[in-house]
C-alpha cells in the first residue's frame, strides 16, 4: 500500500492527533477522534488559536471595538479592513484564552454531531455587538432580531446562502442595524470577555429616566398599566367562587 507521505502529500492527522480541522477567518473547528465521545474533555493539546484560560496572562487586558451601522470597523481606535481587524482580534482574544465552545450540533440530515470550535475574534465581536444593540434598539427591534437570529443562523448553516429569505432577513437587518454605531468597552481575563462601557450618538438611554431618583417619570403612570394588564387575571379569579374547573371545561 503506497501511503500518501511517500506520494509527498501532507497529511496533518497523526494517531496523537488525530482531529479533523477547518480554519478559515472566522474560527477553527476540532471534530473527530476522541471528542466523538461526548463525555470526553477535550485535550489541552488539541487547542490552536487560544491559550488555556488557566495559564492566561494575570493582568485582565481592556480594548474597544467601534460599530458603524452594525458593522465593526476599528479595535483600540485603529480603523481596520474587515480581514485585518478579526485577525488582530483573534490574536488578542486568543492570548486571553476567549473564544473556547464545546457544541453538540444538529446536523442537516438530522444526526447530532460534536464539535470544538476556537472563536476569539468572533466571540469579541458578537459580545461587543449585542452591548452596542442595548442602547440603541428599541425593545421590539431587540426581540425581534433575537427571535429570527436562529433562522437566519440555520439558513447559512445549511448552506443556503443565497435563499430569498436570507436576502430578506439581510434587509431586516441593514434596516434595524443603521443606528448601530458607537464604541464599547471589553476587559479580557482568563476565558472571559466582559462588556464595562458601551456608548454611541444614537443612544436610547436616558440617564434622568434610568435614575433611582425618578426625575423623569412619574409613577403615578404605573397605575394604569397595571390595571389594563390585571384584567384578564381578574376575570379568571372571578370563577374561582363558583367551583368552576377552568381546565376541566376546556377539555369537555
Amino acid at each position: 500500500m503506497v501511503t500518501a507521505s511517500a506520494r509527498g502529500i501532507p497529511v496533518p492527522v497523526t494517531k496523537k492527533d488525530p482531529y479533523s480541522r477547518d480554519r478559515n477567518l472566522w474560527h477553527l473547528s476540532h471534530e473527530g477522534g476522541p471528542l466523538e465521545d461526548p463525555s470526553f474533555e477535550p485535550e489541552a493539546s488539541m487547542f490552536r488559536l487560544t491559550v488555556d484560560p488557566m495559564i492566561a496572562p494575570d493582568e485582565p487586558e481592556k480594548i474597544t471595538i467601534a460599530f458603524e451601522s452594525g458593522i465593526p470597523v476599528a479595535v483600540n481606535g485603529e480603523e481596520l479592513s474587515p480581514a485585518e481587524l478579526i485577525a488582530v482580534l483573534n490574536e488578542i482574544g486568543g492570548t486571553h484564552g476567549v473564544g473556547r465552545a464545546d457544541i453538540v450540533e444538529n446536523r442537516l440530515i438530522g444526526i447530532k454531531s460534536r464539535g470544538v470550535y476556537e472563536t476569539p475574534g468572533g466571540t469579541l465581536l458578537v459580545t461587543a455587538l449585542k452591548a452596542l444593540e442595548s442602547i440603541t434598539l428599541d425593545r421590539d427591534s431587540a426581540h425581534e432580531k433575537e427571535r429570527l437570529a436562529t433562522k437566519y443562523a440555520e439558513l447559512v448553516y445549511n448552506g443556503q446562502w443565497f435563499a430569498p429569505l436570507k436576502e430578506a432577513l439581510d434587509a431586516f437587518v441593514d434596516k434595524l442595524t443603521e443606528r448601530v454605531s458607537g464604541v464599547v468597552t471589553l476587559k479580557l481575563y482568563k476565558g472571559n470577555a466582559t462588556v464595562i462601557g458601551r456608548k454611541s450618538p444614537y443612544s436610547l438611554y436616558q440617564q434622568d429616566l434610568a435614575s433611582f431618583d425618578m426625575t423623569g417619570y412619574d409613577v403615578t403612570d404605573s397605575a394604569g398599566f397595571i390595571k389594563l394588564f390585571g384584567l384578564p387575571l381578574r376575570g379568571r379569579k372571578r370563577l374561582a367562587p363558583m367551583g368552576l374547573n377552568v381546565e376541566k371545561i376546556a377539555r369537555q
